[in-house]
């Protein structure tokens, strides 16, 4: 991967955004693409201290013409552009597949038109719905109990038909509960530091039972780089994961415990998903990427909520968000 050039869609969002500074820091040739929007604003990557050495790009992979353009000339594409709220995608599920699924195939073509050597797609592990066993590994059925999960199913299906049908060298991500700074508040992690930290003594939640695989957003960012320095990942779908389960409501009370506060947790009846459609159980298998790539989370779940707590609590960034009120 030494001295490559590579694309990172989505690169202005939370996650992109770290694996942004983290391929720079790699010594990657980075080009970052940013949704266009007439502000000429660059989303987290604005907040990047490595921005200097990024070529950012504004776009749309909804348009397949822009993807061709884009993927000229490059080796790798991480592809992490996606619409990627549940609660969006049941008012608005039609602009899922225009991104998610339409978006998937526009850089599939345009990477089999350009000769890209390799791809990482980026899926979910909502697309596995609750859990049927545990832990889950890649063979778990899949289950659309969102639009938004039907919609990355159907994307991670036509990312893998490419690969079958014209050898394009993918391989699908699929990262567990990833958290960290950066992350929209409208994840359960995000919510709670921002309500204790504004001082809000009563903490609006929806169901706290589900249990959660959660991983630092560090540590995701490092399986991505390891699987697309993988050859025999190429044509594999593999999770990202911590391999260990923990309820929401008790990661609450790890983050009121780290953050030394008394505050009370109340259901909030507009965050509670209709009741087929909430994923109640997540806990991922991660012996395949273990095997094929040797990767191993390095932060624990305190260690990991330390670190996002830090980010969080510091005033400009806390400004950022508003957290009375709930983000779809």
């Amino acid at each position: 991967m030494a001295n490559k050039k590579v694309l990172i869609t989505g690169a202005d969002g939370f996650i992109g955004s770290h694996l942004t500074e983290c391929l720079v820091n790699e010594g990657f040739s980075v080009k970052a693409l940013s949704q266009y929007n007439s502000f000429n604003y660059w989303g987290w990557l604005e907040d990047i201290s490595c921005l200097d050495a990024v070529e950012v790009l504004n776009g749309d992979v909804r348009d397949p013409h822009y993807c061709k353009h884009i993927t000229k000339d490059v080796d790798v594409i991480y592809h992490l552009a996606a619409l990627i709220a549940i609660p969006y995608s049941y008012v608005a599920p039609d602009s899922y597949v225009d991104t998610n699924i339409k978006g998937t195939l526009n850089i599939c073509q345009a990477a089999l038109e350009n000769g890209v050597k390799r791809i990482i797609h980026t899926s979910t592990s909502e697309v596995y719905g609750t859990a049927q066993y545990v832990p889950i590994d890649e063979a778990h059925p899949l289950q659309p109990q969102s639009p938004y999960s039907a919609s990355k199913i159907a994307a991670d299906a036509m990312a893998m038909s490419f690969y079958n049908a014209f050898d394009l060298p993918v391989t699908v991500a699929r990262p567990f509960n990833t958290y960290g700074p950066r992350q929209s508040a409208r994840a359960v992690i995000p919510t709670i530091i921002s309500q204790i930290a504004s001082g809000m003594k009563q903490i609006k939640l929806g169901d706290a039972s589900p249990t959660r695989d959660f991983n630092y957003v560090e540590d995701t960012c490092q399986g991505f780089l390891a699987l697309a320095n993988c050859d025999a990942a190429v044509g594999q779908t593999v999770n990202i994961a911590s391999n260990y389960e923990i309820s929401v409501g008790e990661t609450l009370n790890i983050i009121r415990e780290l953050m030394g506060s008394e505050v009370e947790f109340i259901t909030d009846e507009q965050r509670l998903r209709p009741g087929k459609s909430e994923v109640f159980r997540l806990w991922g298998d991660n012996a395949k990427i273990r095997e094929l790539t040797g990767f191993a989370p390095q932060h624990d779940i305190r260690a990991g909520l330390q670190k996002t707590i830090d980010w969080f609590t510091q005033p400009h960034q806390l400004a950022k968000y508003k957290a009375d009120l709930y983000n779809v």
